[in-house]
């Protein structure tokens, strides 16, 4: 069965602010949007959509297509020809998305559930200690990733990293977990599953990853656009939450973790188990389950 790991529709103003940000300021990427949500007509051919704006059907197809990655609008085949659908929540919100994404100021203070309004975050929580259960992990106390045991902790090896969507499926297949998790610029987790082991339990975990374009030390302010990501992974309906990283992770992470962890478990009446996977981890997990990203890598060809 196809999961999708993301609900687009969990909040209308992240929806807005998601939308505002990935039109930035680009007039030909605006002009699109507007003509797909003009009018009374769902849906428009590419044709139609360059006859209206004035742009090359090549920009067109460009600009729609970054449209529908990112869940903006849908792709359809109309007598054979490439189309696009608007969303009836962009439609009504249009002027609005517009406004927010020419002025960066404005989408910047524009509130949203889940925005972070600096890089530490502090918890007061009016709870007596007993009520908070959390517990910190390293991937040698996990059971899914029992085989890194027998590697040593700092392999003497380079550790180059691979592409993100590589290293996503090699998990999955560590896992045995058959969804389908597509990124995108609201989402809460890279990869959510129902099935990793921990002390004999089947439990729910959200991953959150940085890839190889990250440079440097991870800091919070490194995860996500707005340095958002650790907060938005904590809204997956899990049990664990690690953050992987193909080099060295600041220990403000772990403390931005705990944090959240500690929130989560007053909230949910549960214990909450968080942790990370840094760069000579990831290594580990690379060389113990050497098989699994063999066969990921070969989806890439």
């Amino acid at each position: 069965m196809t999961i999708e790991t993301t609900d687009i529709r969990s909040s209308p103003n992240e929806q807005i602010v998601h939308a505002a940000r990935v039109l930035g300021r680009s007039e030909a990427r605006h002009k699109v949007f507007e003509e797909i949500h003009r009018g009374k007509k769902r849906i428009k051919t590419v044709t139609e959509i360059v006859s209206r704006t004035g742009l090359s059907r090549m920009r067109v197809l460009q600009e729609a297509r970054r449209l529908y990655n990112n869940r903006i609008v849908k792709q359809r085949r109309v007598n054979g020809e490439l189309a696009y659908e608007r969303g009836d929540f962009y439609s009504q919100n249009k002027k609005k998305i517009l406004r927010l994404a020419s002025n960066k100021r404005a989408l910047e203070n524009y509130p949203t559930k889940w925005t972070p309004k600096a890089s530490t975050v502090i918890v007061n929580l009016p709870v007596s200690r007993k009520t908070i259960d959390i517990e910190p992990l390293s991937i040698d106390e996990i059971d899914s990733f029992n085989r890194v045991t027998t590697v040593q902790l700092a392999p003497d090896m380079k550790n180059v990293p691979i592409l993100e969507e590589t290293f996503k499926r090699g998990l999955q297949k560590i896992l045995d977990e058959q969804g389908r998790f597509k990124d995108w610029g609201g989402e809460t987790d890279d990869l959510f599953s129902t099935r990793l082991i921990l002390k004999g339990r089947r439990m729910n975990v959200a991953f959150g990853l940085k890839g190889r374009g990250t440079r440097g030390k991870l800091t919070p302010k490194k995860m996500g656009k707005q340095g958002d990501q650790i907060q938005r992974l904590f809204r997956a309906p899990a049990d664990v939450f690690l953050v992987q990283y193909w080099n060295q992770i600041d220990e403000s992470v772990l403390e931005q973790m705990k944090a959240f962890a500690i929130a989560k478990s007053v909230l949910n009446g549960k214990r909450i188990y968080y942790g990370i996977i840094d760069g000579q981890d990831t290594l580990r997990i690379l060389q113990a389950y050497r098989e699994c990203f063999e066969r990921a890598r070969e989806k890439e060809t």
